[in-house]
């Protein structure tokens, strides 16, 4: 009987150790499938392209480097401040409400130079953003919406040098305009915007008379590219706050060609209240 007992204990030792590894095991390809483990170097550079924006980064070590690419806002850039340093973390949050964490290990050689977040799990719940966030995820949300909509309006145009810009669409929501605005280039030759800006301006006085310009700042833009090609038409959406232009005012849509003179402005008068039309009345007249 003792015998059997002892055969009992040694048989259920044996099943206790081969199902530990097992749970470890589980453990370690739950750990895996979490985190994406990154490879980065001291003297390379990793990008990480998300496919939202950016809107919250934190490292866990100040032994590794990180920030935007300059003029975008969906690509981290990573590398080491310091040679084989310790197993760190990277946490990002996107515009779309996704968490994503990375595990860091240093690699000399580098190996993801260019990764795509969209091949990281990332969480989606749980991330709360404060109010100026849901603010901003609203008005990127409206720019797409403008974009899509049918409704038009016209004589809001400036045609030079086989370049065409003109506003054929303004939108308005609670508290944000949204100017649609069309970039042609018949030419051959690419046209690469140096600047362009919106002013409200007085109008035109006599030379004694000091003119006042006030530049307004977009809120967000439907596309960061400063490249018209040639043989091509491209459409943005500006949102900007909400504002009106007074009767002795007007505003102004200025673009400046880069290392060229192919400059154009559109201007709009006071009569902007008349062409603007609320996005809400507008949610079925889509393509």
């Amino acid at each position: 009987m003792k015998r059997a007992n002892y055969l009992f204990l040694i048989s259920l030792l044996l099943v206790c150790i081969s199902v530990n590894p097992q749970s470890n095991a589980r453990e370690t390809v739950f750990y895996e499938d979490q985190y994406k483990n990154l490879q980065i170097g001291f003297s390379k550079t990793t990008s990480i392209i998300f496919p939202y924006k950016i809107k919250s980064i934190d490292k866990g070590s100040a032994e590794v480097l990180v920030q935007k690419a300059k003029g975008v806002e969906n690509i981290l850039l990573v590398k080491a401040a310091k040679q084989h340093f310790f197993q760190t973390n990277l946490t990002v949050v996107t515009s779309d409400g996704k968490l994503y964490v990375f595990v860091l290990n240093y690699d000399d050689s580098c190996p993801d130079l260019n990764f795509k977040a969209e091949n990281a799990v990332a969480a989606s719940r749980d991330v709360l953003f404060s109010l100026e966030n849901e603010n901003q995820k609203r008005t990127e949300q409206c720019a797409w919406s403008a974009y899509s909509k049918k409704k038009k309006i016209s004589g809001l145009k400036k045609s030079k040098y086989q370049i065409r810009l003109e506003v054929n669409g303004i939108f308005i929501q609670q508290n944000v305009l949204y100017l649609r605005v069309v970039f042609e280039n018949k030419s051959k030759i690419n046209y690469d915007i140096d600047q362009f800006r919106f002013f409200i301006r007085d109008k035109r006085k006599s030379k004694r008379t000091a003119s006042q310009e006030i530049e307004l700042e977009p809120l967000y833009a439907t596309s960061s590219s400063s490249v018209i090609p040639y043989k091509s038409e491209i459409i943005k959406v500006y949102a900007l706050e909400k504002f009106t232009i007074p009767e002795n005012k007007y505003l102004t849509i200025q673009m400046i060609e880069k290392n060229g003179g192919r400059h154009l402005e559109v201007d709009i008068n006071n009569n902007l209240t008349n062409l603007v039309f609320p996005i809400s009345e507008l949610s079925s007249d889509t393509f």
